[in-house]
């Protein structure tokens, strides 16, 4: 298991101008690779989350119980497979364009549990939950099905509080020390997908 990038973002308008009904919406979703296997520059790893990252609504994003959030490089061909399909549009995604601050190999949803440790290189994390798409996914994607179809993949990834902090860069091991193990990931996205009424969840 390993870090295979580390992505940021800031905040800028999610729509154009011309856009008549979201022109005000804001985002940080669009992130892009700060340290990469080709490029390992240490980045500073802060109690919220990577230096110079933003979010646009703490609500949802961010914070120190949100302050990373993490998704497997696996899910990918998932993502550009149905993108260019729907889109009509060869699609090839790179790290960071899901909306994460860590893209990783070797772990996935169902493998993953909230209360999990992850040590990162020599910075240490735990699992807190996993991410729930919007309307704001589908923006930065350009397909209005893709929250829609990140809950009904599982393909979600989770967010991590920060433990210990300092420089990572990627390429970093991974080493995880199970927690309770009470609820995975995947199971607390089935709960989710069952739970939630359709019309709220898709509209």
């Amino acid at each position: 298991m390993r870090l295979l990038s580390i992505s940021a973002g800031k905040v800028a308008p999610l729509f154009s101008n011309d856009h008549p009904n979201y022109k005000s919406v804001a985002s940080a979703i669009r992130k892009k690779v700060v340290s990469s296997l080709e490029n390992s520059t240490p980045i500073e790893i802060t109690s919220l989350g990577v230096k110079g990252d933003e979010q646009a609504d703490l609500s949802v994003h961010g914070g120190i119980e949100k302050a990373i959030y993490v998704y497997p490089a696996e899910h990918y061909a998932f993502w550009n497979e149905l993108l260019t399909r729907e889109t009509k549009r060869p699609t090839d995604l790179q790290y960071g364009a899901i909306g994460e601050n860590f893209t990783i190999e070797g772990l996935l949803e169902t493998e993953i549990f909230i209360g999990d440790r992850l040590k990162i290189g020599e910075l240490e994390f735990t699992v807190v939950k996993l991410r729930e798409p919007c309307f704001k996914f589908n923006a930065a994607v350009g397909y209005k099905g893709a929250s829609k179809a990140m809950l009904q993949s599982g393909f979600s990834g989770w967010y991590l509080r920060v433990l210990k902090t300092g420089l990572l860069s990627a390429g970093a091991v991974i080493t995880l020390t199970p927690g309770p193990r009470e609820t995975s990931i995947a199971q607390q996205n089935q709960k989710l997908l069952s739970n939630r009424n359709q019309k709220d969840l898709w509209e």
